[in-house]
C-alpha cells in the first residue's frame, strides 16, 4: 500500500471535520490564529492514526471521527507554543502565529485549541468508561509532552546521552503518536491487550519519524521539508546523529571543530556542511539511519495479531513511510 496516497486520501475526510469545531466568535483574531496551523492542512498523521486503528479494530470510524478533530488539535497546540520558544518565524511556508499576530495572541490560541480538543474528547458518542480510558492516554501524553519539550530546551547547546536523547523524543514526538493510536483502538472497542500493543506499535513508529526528521533537518532538501537545513546544527540541537559523532570521533583536532560549529547561531553555510560532513565520515548519519529502521521493525511487530484489514496494511505502511520521506 502507498501510505503517502492513503494519508492524502484521508486528510481530505479529516479537513472538513477540523474546521467545523471553530465557530466565529469574538474576538475574531483570537479565532483566526486559533485556526491558522488545523486548517492549514499538513501530513495529518495523528488524526489518520486514530481513524485506522479504530477500523483495523472493527470499530465504527465515523465515531472515532471527533477524537481525531481533538488529536490534531493537540498537536497544533503545541506547534504553536514551540514556534514561540524555539523562536521561529516560519512553519509550513507561512508566518508563526506568534509572528502574524503577537506572543499572547498565539499563546491564547494554543490554549484555545488545547481546551476545545478536551472539550470534543468529552462529547464523544462511545461508552463513558471508554472516554475515560482515553483521557487517561490523552492527558498523559500531554504532561509527558511537555517534559519532552522541557528536556529539548534544556538540552540544546549540551552534549548529552543516546539514553538521554532516546527518552527525549519517546516524551516530545512519540507519545502523542501513541495517543491517537490507543484512543482509536479503544473508540473502536480494543480489548485492553490490544490497545496495549497498538499504543507500544505507535511509540516505536514515532521514535522512528523523529530520528528520520532529525536526519531531514540536516540532509534534506529545504524545498520539500520547508526547513532551514543548518538550523539544528546552529542551534546546537544534540540529535542521535550528534550524540554518536561525539561518542565515537577519535581525530580531536576534527571533534574540537565540531563542537565549535554545534550551537554556533552565526555559523557559516560553510562551516555547517563541514559539521554534516564530519557526521558522515564517522558513520553517524548511516547510524541514525539504521537505528531509526530498527524503530520501525519494531514498530511493525506489535500489529501482527490484528485481523488483515486495509487500516492494518495502511499502518504497517505508515510505518515505513515515516523513514522514507521528504519531509
Amino acid at each position: 500500500m502507498d501510505a503517502k496516497e492513503y494519508l492524502k486520501e484521508s486528510s481530505k475526510k479529516v479537513d472538513k471535520p477540523i474546521k467545523s469545531y471553530i465557530e466565529d466568535q469574538e474576538p475574531m483574531r483570537l479565532i483566526e490564529a486559533s485556526r491558522q496551523y488545523p486548517y492549514a492542512g499538513g501530513k495529518r498523521m495523528r488524526p489518520v492514526i486514530v481513524l485506522a486503528a479504530c477500523g483495523a479494530v472493527g470499530g465504527d470510524k465515523k465515531k472515532a471521527m471527533p477524537l481525531a478533530v481533538a488529536i490534531e488539535y493537540i498537536h497544533n497546540f503545541t506547534l504553536i507554543h514551540d514556534d514561540i520558544m524555539d523562536g521561529d518565524s516560519e512553519r509550513r511556508g507561512m508566518t508563526t502565529i506568534h509572528v502574524a499576530y503577537d506572543v499572547p495572541t498565539a499563546i491564547l490560541a494554543g490554549d484555545a485549541l488545547f481546551a476545545k480538543a478536551f472539550q470534543i474528547i468529552a462529547d464523544l458518542d462511545v461508552p463513558t468508561d471508554r472516554i475515560r480510558d482515553i483521557l487517561r492516554y490523552v492527558t498523559k501524553a500531554v504532561w509527558d509532552l511537555a517534559r519532552g519539550q522541557e528536556f529539548d530546551t534544556m538540552n540544546e547547546g549540551k552534549f548529552i546521552s543516546e539514553k538521554q536523547y532516546l527518552e527525549t523524543i519517546k516524551l516530545k514526538t512519540g507519545v502523542l503518536f501513541a495517543a491517537a493510536a490507543a484512543g482509536g483502538a479503544i473508540a473502536g472497542g480494543a480489548d485492553k491487550k490490544t490497545v496495549e500493543n497498538i499504543n507500544k506499535y505507535a511509540l516505536a513508529m514515532g521514535l522512528g519519524f523523529q530520528m528520520f526528521d532529525d536526519y531531514l533537518g540536516i540532509m534534506g532538501d529545504t524545498s520539500k521539508t520547508g526547513k532551514s537545513v543548518g538550523n539544528d546544527i546552529r542551534k546546537g540541537k544534540c540529535t542521535l546523529m550528534v550524540t554518536y559523532t561525539i561518542e565515537n570521533l577519535k581525530d580531536e583536532k576534527q571533534l574540537t571543530a565540531f563542537k565549535k560549529i554545534l550551537g554556533n547561531p552565526k555559523a557559516t553555510e560553510a562551516q555547517v556542511r563541514k559539521a554534516v560532513k564530519i557526521m558522515q565520515d564517522v558513520g553517524a548519519v548511516d547510524y541514525n539511519r539504521k537505528e531509526a529502521e530498527k524503530m520501525v521493525k519494531k514498530a511493525k511487530k506489535y500489529l501482527k495479531y490484528l485481523p488483515e484489514t486495509e487500516e492494518k496494511e495502511f499502518m504497517l505502511s505508515l510505518a515505513d513511510f515515516a523513514i522514507n520521506r521528504e519531509s
